[in-house]
């Protein structure tokens, strides 16, 4: 996933997006969109361990106690599903399966893991568990920037599919005669 983030969001992918043919747009959308979808599922890791780290910090802060996480294992349909309606308008993704979710930003999550050990949260202190959440919300910060990021390409490319649809350059009967393999 990589090198098509950093491809995409060179500075000469799109170019002049009035020369490329419409399908041409099309791939690029499609491509962009792909990578857009595993950053969001990506995310959506990254967030539902901040999650978790932070009910757990915020059940101490209650009087909660270290090594018990009953109490944490009750609340976690609450503390995961807080993030469902997020702000603004929000994307539906294109596909539901994000495939293989791979590359450094995924090596950064397991790195974190696996040096505070979500799986042994009773076992860290307050100082542990607050510099994983850190960690997380930096994590969870970047991901969200690159797609952002997407957005833009992913706008600029639907722009210009829309301006040639508006100007007659492309029509839709070329889209469904593709789409129809009679």
């Amino acid at each position: 996933m990589d090198a098509q983030i950093e491809r995409i969001l060179a500075d000469g992918y799109l170019g002049d997006v009035s020369v490329p043919s419409t399908d041409q747009i099309r791939v690029l959308r499609d491509e962009c969109r792909e990578v857009e979808t595993k950053l969001s599922f990506l995310r959506r890791l990254v967030q539902g361990r901040h999650d978790i780290v932070t009910g757990e910090l915020g059940r101490r802060q209650r009087g909660g106690e270290r090594g018990d996480l009953g109490e944490l294992v009750d609340q976690l349909p609450e503390i995961l599903s807080d993030r469902i309606h997020a702000p603004g308008t929000g994307r539906l993704p294109t596909t539901l399966e994000p495939g293989d979710v791979q590359g450094r930003l995924v090596d950064r999550l397991a790195a974190i893991i696996d040096e505070h050990g979500l799986s042994n949260l009773g076992a860290l202190d307050d100082a542990e568990l607050t510099a994983m959440a850190t960690e997380l919300e930096a994590l969870e910060s970047e991901v969200s920037d690159l797609r952002r990021a997407l957005f833009d390409r992913i706008d600029a490319l639907q722009a210009e599919m829309t301006r040639r649809y508006r100007d007659g350059e492309a029509r839709v009967d070329d889209v469904l005669q593709r789409a129809d393999p009679r």
